[in-house]
């Protein structure tokens, strides 16, 4: 995931920073209410839903 570097121990949580993506009306849509839900179904913060998105992207291309 793109993150601010973390200064001090490794095993501490990583800083989020922004990442801004520009898609179509509909799919914003689609993406808030998809996150919406794995929150409510999973007890998951948004903020967890959005790292596993990014993180899954970065697999998938091997970034």
């Amino acid at each position: 995931m793109i993150m601010k570097p973390v200064h001090g121990d490794v095993d501490s949580e990583r800083e989020p920073a922004e990442i801004k993506i520009f898609v179509p009306a509909d799919c914003y849509r689609a993406f808030q209410r998809c996150v919406w839900i794995q929150v409510h179904e999973s007890g998951r913060t948004q903020l967890e839903v959005m790292r596993e998105l990014v993180d899954d992207f970065l697999a998938k291309y091997e970034c």
